[in-house]
């Protein structure tokens, strides 16, 4: 061990290299987002589109909450959700946006959670629609292939860490500042992000930043190092629109409660709820291609037979 002595004791450390996994997560981020012109397809199409994705979320979030899955279950299903309505068209009304609801879902459980549900038991909450297995399964396929079977998906969880040991929080002793706390804000608050499409505009990394930040409060100076690796300006934009539409999640009510689900009439640029009267007119629209991607799937390789879908009575 060299010696310290009086020459070298005053040098700056330099800083401490970030590891490997980290710097993958971040130069791999941009393969795991939906194209870049979902956003405006989906605001040019209000308030139909915008309807039957939110329905769509709300339905996977319920599904989530009940089975208690992990946060990073849901978020892992909207984006697979988005990923693959950003390359592809389905029918706004009727089964197939269900079937892509739980198809996955299902794909993320197995992903994610040690006990995935059979994929009967995965259709809960009166679905107007119940698939058989083979054909989720099918769709399950067709997504995997749609989405270049990237299903290890980067999300605002794969940051957190990271982002919490830049911030140098020591441990505290007030139990209202305790890191469980911390981290179940911050999944509120990612998860509360699927229900505004502003925030498809950013990559996993600005979210995870941007909710670190809002989960700690204003009580904590940010360090310049916590930038390192994002763009200020857009964490900054990020936390803002947190602050503006996230309203603050209420305490849990138990000691595990991973989904707070945001009203959508409670700000403007929420997606439509399903009680918009142009979804109900618009059960047989198709969507328009979104620009720059793949031309719409054939939905007859899609339509199950009688036998596989039974439309609830």
């Amino acid at each position: 061990m060299p010696e310290i002595s009086p020459s070298n004791a005053g040098m700056q450390l330099e800083p401490v290299p970030d590891p490997p996994f980290i710097v993958r997560v971040f130069e791999s981020e941009h393969n795991h987002v939906p194209h870049p012109d979902y956003r405006l397809q989906l605001l040019r199409h209000r308030p139909v589109h915008l309807a039957a994705r939110q329905d769509s979320i709300n339905w996977i979030l319920k599904v989530h909450a009940h089975y208690h899955f992990n946060p990073a279950t849901a978020f892992l299903s909207i984006n697979y959700f988005d990923r693959f309505l950003s390359l592809h068209t389905l029918p706004v009304g009727g089964w197939p946006l269900q079937l892509l609801s739980v198809a996955c879902l299902s794909l993320a459980a197995k992903m994610e959670e040690p006990n995935a549900p059979v994929l009967m038991d995965l259709q809960l909450f009166d679905p107007k629609y119940v698939f058989e297995p083979r054909t989720i399964q099918k769709m399950e396929l067709r997504v995997m292939h749609a989405l270049n079977w990237r299903l290890h998906s980067v999300t605002p969880f794969d940051y957190l860490d990271y982002f919490i040991s830049e911030l140098r929080i020591s441990r505290p002793s007030d139990p209202r500042r305790r890191f469980e706390d911390i981290i179940r804000t911050f999944s509120d608050f990612v998860l509360n992000t699927a229900h505004v499409t502003d925030f498809l505009g950013f990559p996993p990394s600005v979210i995870a930043a941007a909710a670190v930040i809002t989960a700690v409060g204003d009580a904590m100076d940010i360090p310049e190092s916590f930038y390192n690796r994002v763009n200020k300006e857009k964490v900054r934009s990020c936390h803002r629109l947190m602050e503006e539409y996230l309203a603050p999640p209420p305490p849990p009510a138990d000691a595990y409660s991973p989904c707070g689900v945001l009203d959508a009439t409670d700000c403007g640029s929420c997606d439509t709820r399903s009680e918009d009267p142009a979804l109900v007119s618009a059960t047989s629209s198709v969507a328009a291609p979104i620009a720059g991607g793949d031309p719409p799937p054939e939905l007859k390789r899609l339509k199950p037979s009688t036998a596989d879908v039974q439309e609830e009575q």
